[in-house]
């Protein structure tokens, strides 16, 4: 039997997916597992939302699309882009696909020749690094710290630049680590890439999901120079509750978004139709639903960031975005745990799932060995019982 292509034996399995997979079997076993894992709002989709998707199937909207999207969800959102990021695009200019994921993969698949450098800062969403060799390309692994809110270091980017990079990924608010960049760290960051002609895949999905004040700006917005080179990547997956839905898209100049159609028209086709109804509606109606979510979040964050810090031997920072927190356990490491030694996150987490019955992402997966990802898009209930369990399991 011919073995299986490169690109599929080379990729690396998502730690979050696995992670969230073993808790939920466990789960079915009738184990009350407290899973911090899975990045996922646990509020429903708005019910205005939901019933434009209910009104879409009833008036036969059920057939093929555009493969870039609807007409309509096109010049929505060009008008919430205009509206809320002060960037002017036509409708040509977005491609709406099946989900954030999918437009980052299709951005990369547009831009990456074999060889072809992709700059992504760690930590970094777990899917990065993997999509950049799946696209031909190759991950260049930025490393980033703590101290520093995890944020990129100018001159460190500029150090990484050579010939052969193509791209920089750009994540604000990120996950796994809640940071948003300020505006004068984007300016460094767009003058660097206009200066050496590095496009920009800038992901925003999390751009509503923002405290204490704190301002989201793309970095698109930058002047001309940078929003050419800028390839903004957004969908209704994290505000709007609508993870399943599918719903994503990119803004970008004429040429990349014509071949980031061409790609998906023989790759997907269309994205789903009643999905695309429903979402005009979440971007053109009332936002009311997403103030409750982020009140809420914001809410748990606190709670969250406040008890981590209580529990030995781990300490983490205030999150400024998304619903994540990164938790230094570095303090953890090389302790025991019924006459084993914890050498690392990843055998943490697992003993952590396997004896609190609690379900936390290893940082390892985000390429921070340091580190573990709890979610705080889960109910104040199960917060205060898995930090609970996570206290009584670092004690013993």
């Amino acid at each position: 039997m011919k073995k299986l292509a490169e690109r599929a034996l080379n990729i690396t399995p998502s730690v979050t997916l696995s992670i969230d997979a073993k808790a939920k079997q466990m789960a079915a076993q009738g184990i009350k597992v407290v899973n911090f894992g899975v990045g996922e709002p646990d509020f429903d989709t708005p019910a205005h939302i939901a019933r434009a998707g209910i009104a879409a199937i009833e008036a036969g909207q059920t057939r093929y699309t555009p493969s870039s999207g609807t007409e309509k969800l096109r010049q929505a959102i060009c008008q919430k882009l205009s509206r809320e990021n002060q960037l002017t695009y036509s409708p040509a200019q977005i491609v709406v696909s099946n989900g954030a994921k999918h437009s980052i993969y299709n951005a990369l698949l547009a831009l990456c020749d074999p060889g072809d450098e992709v700059i992504v800062p760690a930590p970094y969403w777990v899917s990065y690094p993997e999509m950049v060799k799946m696209a031909g390309g190759a991950p260049i692994i930025l490393d980033t710290r703590e101290d520093e809110d995890f944020k990129v270091r100018p001159e460190e980017l500029r150090a990484a630049i050579t010939p052969r990079t193509k791209a920089l990924i750009l994540n604000s608010p990120s996950n796994p680590t809640g940071m948003v960049y300020t505006a004068s760290e984007l300016k460094v960051i767009a003058d660097l890439c206009v200066e050496h002609q590095i496009y920009v895949i800038s992901d925003e999905i999390y751009e509503k999901l923002i405290y204490d004040g704190t301002k989201h700006v793309s970095i698109a917005s930058f002047g001309a120079d940078i929003k050419e080179l800028t390839i903004v990547v957004n969908g209704m997956s994290k505000a709007y509750a609508m993870t399943g839905w599918r719903i994503g898209y990119t803004a970008s100049n004429s040429g990349l978004a014509a071949a980031m159609g061409s790609l998906q028209s023989h790759a997907t086709s269309n994205p789903n139709s009643i999905a695309q109804e429903a979402s005009v509606e979440a971007l053109v109606g009332s936002q009311a639903a997403v103030s409750v979510m982020l009140q809420e979040f914001e809410r748990r964050r606190r709670r969250m960031v406040e008890l981590l810090n209580g529990l030995p031997g781990v300490s983490c920072r205030m999150p400024q975005g998304a619903f994540y927190v990164m938790a230094n356990i570095a303090g953890l490491l090389g302790a025991s745990y019924d006459k084993e030694i914890i050498l690392d996150d990843v055998r943490l987490a697992g003993v952590m799932l396997e004896k609190a019955y609690v379900a936390v992402v290893p940082g390892s997966g985000f390429g921070a060995r340091n580190y573990i990802r709890l979610s705080y898009a889960t109910s104040m209930e199960n917060i205060e019982t898995g930090l609970g369990r996570m206290r009584s399991f670092l004690q013993s």
